[in-house]
Parts: structure tokens; C-alpha cells; sequence
């Protein structure tokens, strides 16, 4: 009866704390997007520095990520060559500097609910290049799913009260360079042994973000910045945001570490869901049945498509599982002919 009790009193702990890791996740996410589109809208905090906005995280990100790393110890950096550093994370860096400062600018052209609309074909982005990158094997099924996808999508674009050209462009660019990370962080880190988990990836990758964006920056950004000499900076509003940007990466570890990508995913769609909500009530974006019709189609989509790695992941488990097995049964066999050969020298030693 004590060890029962103890045992659904661990469950039931476990299934608290997986619970309050997604709802930390989903809060932190929220706000930082939330949060950034109050600050880069025109008709809000009237701030479109996306370069500059992205550099201060950056820049934030990396000197704590230097504190936690080589004063606090909290994780231990990955050992790196200069060589796999320049050939590796830099290409890695420099996808993710552009992918971030076009999703931060789509925030001044589009609607909150339109952006977590068009996310959705980040699967299709991801599928797409992994098969032209040869990390994924090209099935006809997936591709089916995957163009029922962009067809949701597409739906849902059609449906947009205030569509914007430039901010689609924007937006579906970033994707693509999201997505190219996420294929070449497969080939040039995880298939070398190199995990990389949101805090070591901010310590090599963040300072490499800085270094990329900087060089557009000089150019785009600072001379705007220079004859807007009205401008102050908020410490109170770029400070708190930047918290909440790296606190974000901080609920990433925690979650992926405690639960699962897969959990994670679930989440995101749960995030995604509330952000449309919150855009359409609190913000007052237009969203028309049609906008949500098409994202549910393409919602559907991205489901089974989840479903699909899930099973394909619990697959490949068994099968190692099983080979384990027969490895531990072949041990087993050896050994017991072994110890029968050993027993058989004994014996006529003895006599």
C-alpha cells in the first residue's frame, strides 16, 4: 500500500511538473511575441528597428550565457575545434541572424494571428529542404500531407482582411532559413556527435548572430537611428524583453530536457491557438472564417504529420529494443557455452 501510494504520488508529481514546464513555455513564448510586436508596430510602441531589436537580444543572450557558462557552471561548454566552429556553427549562426531579423520584421507589416498562421508551413520548409539536402528520403505520403499544408495555408492567406505582400514575403523568407538550420543542424552538428543544447547554442551561435547582423545594421538601420534624435532608450521595456527572451531559451531546455521535442510541438500548437485568440480579442486584428478554416485545415495537416514522426520514432525505439534483445540473447548463448566449455576442462582436470 506504501509503495502504491508512493508511486502514484510520483506520477502525480511528474505529470505536474511536465504540465507546468509546457505552461511556461507557452507563457514566455506568448509574451516574447506578443511582446516584440508591441514594440515594432507602427501603432503601438512605434519602434521598426528589427536589426537593432535582435542585436540587443543577442548581445543579452550571449553575456549571460558567457556568466552561466564560465563563472556559474550551470552547463558545460561542448568541446569544439576552431575548425568545426567556423564550418559548423558560423553557416548555422548566420541562418538563424537573418531568420530572426525577418520574422522580427514581418511583426511591423502583419497581424500576430497571420504570422502563427503562416508558421505552419515550417514543417513543409523543413521536409522540403531535408529531401534536397538528402537528409530526408522523399515519400509520396508526406509530400501529399505537405501540400495539404501549404493549401491551408494558402486558404488562410486568401482570407487575410489585411494582407500584406511585403510582410508575407518577409515572413515565408524567414521560415525558409529557419527551416535550412534546422536541416544543417542535423548535418554539420548532431550527425558529428555535437549537441548543442538553448544555453551552449546561444554561447557559440548568439555572438555569431551579433557578429552577421551588424554589418546590415550599419547600413539599414543606423543612420535611421541617427536622425531619429527624439529616440531614448527604454532600459525598462528592451531590459524586461530581453529577459523574457532569454528566459525563453531557459524554458526550451526545460522542457525538451524534463518532456519531449514531441510535447513541445503539442505546445507550440496550443500557443499558436491562443495567440490567434489573444490577436483577435485583446489586439483587435481581424480574423475571418475563412483565415481560421484554412489554418484548421492546415493545423490538421501538421497534427498528422506529427502523429507520423511520433510513430516513426517509436518504431525505430523497438527496433533497437529488439536488437538489444537478440544482442543480450547472443551474449547470453555464448556465455553459457562458455561456461558449459569451462565446466568440461574442470571436470577432467579433476579426474
Amino acid at each position: 500500500m506504501g509503495k502504491g501510494g508512493a508511486l502514484s504520488d510520483g506520477v502525480i508529481k511528474k505529470i505536474i511538473l511536465s504540465y507546468t514546464y509546457v505552461a511556461i513555455w507557452i507563457f514566455l513564448s506568448f509574451t516574447v511575441i506578443v511582446y516584440n510586436k508591441y514594440i515594432l508596430d507602427k501603432k503601438m510602441y512605434n519602434w521598426p528597428f528589427p536589426i537593432t531589436l535582435t542585436m540587443i537580444h543577442m548581445a543579452f543572450c550571449s553575456s549571460l550565457a558567457v556568466l552561466l557558462i564560465k563563472v556559474f557552471k550551470v552547463v558545460e561548454p561542448v568541446s569544439m575545434s576552431r575548425e568545426t566552429y567556423l564550418r559548423s556553427v558560423v553557416p548555422i549562426g548566420a541562418l538563424y541572424s537573418l531568420s530572426l531579423w525577418l520574422s522580427n520584421s514581418a511583426y511591423i507589416y502583419l497581424s500576430v494571428s497571420f504570422i502563427q498562421m503562416l508558421k505552419a508551413l515550417m514543417p513543409v520548409a523543413v521536409y522540403s529542404i531535408g529531401v534536397l539536402l538528402k537528409k530526408e528520403s522523399f515519400r509520396s505520403e508526406t509530400m501529399t500531407n505537405m501540400l495539404s499544408i501549404s493549401f491551408g495555408v494558402a486558404i488562410a492567406a486568401y482570407g487575410e482582411a489585411k494582407f500584406d505582400t511585403w510582410g508575407v514575403m518577409l515572413q515565408l523568407g524567414a521560415v525558409a532559413f529557419e527551416a535550412t538550420r534546422l536541416v544543417l543542424i542535423q548535418i554539420l552538428l548532431t550527425s558529428k556527435g555535437i549537441n548543442l543544447n538553448p544555453i551552449t547554442s546561444l554561447y557559440y551561435v548568439a555572438p555569431c548572430c551579433l557578429g552577421f547582423l551588424f554589418f546590415p545594421w550599419i547600413f539599414v538601420e543606423l543612420p535611421v537611428l541617427r536622425e531619429t534624435s527624439s529616440f531614448h532608450f527604454d532600459f525598462v521595456v528592451f531590459g524586461t524583453n530581453s529577459v523574457c527572451a532569454f528566459a525563453l531559451n531557459l524554458a526550451v531546455f526545460l522542457l525538451v530536457g524534463k518532456t519531449s521535442a514531441l510535447t513541445m510541438n503539442v505546445a507550440g500548437v496550443v500557443k499558436d491557438w491562443l495567440l490567434i485568440a489573444f490577436s483577435w480579442s485583446v489586439i483587435k486584428d481581424t480574423v475571418t472564417p475563412l483565415n481560421l478554416f484554412g489554418y484548421g485545415l492546415a493545423f490538421l495537416g501538421v497534427a498528422y504529420y506529427n502523429h507520423c514522426k511520433l510513430q516513426a520514432l517509436k518504431a525505430k525505439e523497438a527496433q533497437k529494443k529488439v536488437q538489444q534483445g537478440g544482442d543480450e540473447e547472443a551474449a547470453g548463448k555464448l556465455l553459457e557455452v562458455r561456461e558449459s566449455e569451462g565446466g568440461g576442462k574442470r571436470d577432467d582436470a579433476e579426474d
